[in-house]
């Protein structure tokens, strides 16, 4: 398991509105495109999140008068089973899910679909 003490950083491009948060070394990865706007980057042989690259990142970390923005992780489907229950466990644990949060809206009995927003007070240090 990843450990709670990762060196995370920050790069924000204010004039195309992206923040990449680096976990620890920048590494050769598997880039996993959870929404039009967020990536993940991901070593599978170590299951480690490598990166997270938020393009829009102010329209993602904007405030709705419902609360944050959602997004749904439609892409999920498509990945393979292994790959998908990978990338929904880093996604649900640190340091990933300090920065980016998972929920489901429950379609039917059997059925939900994962949705995810940012977590803006956590990245507020950040743009």
């Amino acid at each position: 398991m990843e450990s709670l003490m990762t060196e995370i950083r920050f790069n924000y491009d204010e004039p195309e509105d992206i923040l990449e948060i680096f976990f620890g070394d920048n590494e050769p990865s598997t880039g996993i495109e959870l929404t039009d706007h967020i990536l993940l980057r991901l070593d599978q042989t170590t299951e480690r999140a490598v990166s997270l690259t938020l393009l829009h990142f102010s329209i993602l970390t904007e405030r709705t008068e419902y609360g944050p923005r959602s997004f749904p992780l439609h892409s999920l489907k498509d990945l393979p089973e292994p790959l998908r229950e990978l990338v929904l466990r880093i996604v649900t644990r640190p340091p990933v899910n300090q920065f980016l949060k998972l929920s489901y809206f429950q379609v039917s009995s059997i059925k939900q679909v994962p949705f995810t927003y940012i977590e803006r007070q956590r990245l507020a240090m950040a743009a």
